[in-house]
């Protein structure tokens, strides 16, 4: 996950760099920082989607969790790749520890 996203010192918060910043007015936004989701935030979401990477499972959750905080359209209108980054980091959140330690390295 590292070459995807620098990892903050906080574990619930992952920085994704942006190859296609978002513009809002006058502010370029280059990166956005994920918080691991609380069980309100996924309210709505099925678990099984967001494994899936499904683009409509991230597109709502991404708007909760964002900093700063995106709107759904500005969610929306990501890129693939950058879109695909997030949806990374938003996985590995919801591994468990153990289970993340016990994945076998490629």
């Amino acid at each position: 996950m590292a070459d995807e996203a620098e990892t903050t010192s906080n574990p619930k918060i992952r920085t994704v760099p942006l190859d296609t910043p978002i513009i809002r007015g006058e502010t370029k936004i280059e990166s956005i920082q994920l918080r691991k989701p609380g069980g309100g935030e996924l309210r709505g979401i099925s678990l099984v989607q967001l494994g899936q990477l499904q683009a409509d499972a991230l597109h709502t959750l991404i708007p909760r969790i964002s900093i700063p905080p995106l709107t759904k359209p500005e969610a929306m209108a990501l890129e693939a790749d950058d879109l695909l980054a997030c949806g990374i980091e938003i996985g590995d959140f919801l591994l468990q520890n153990r289970r993340r330690t016990a994945a076998p390295e490629q």
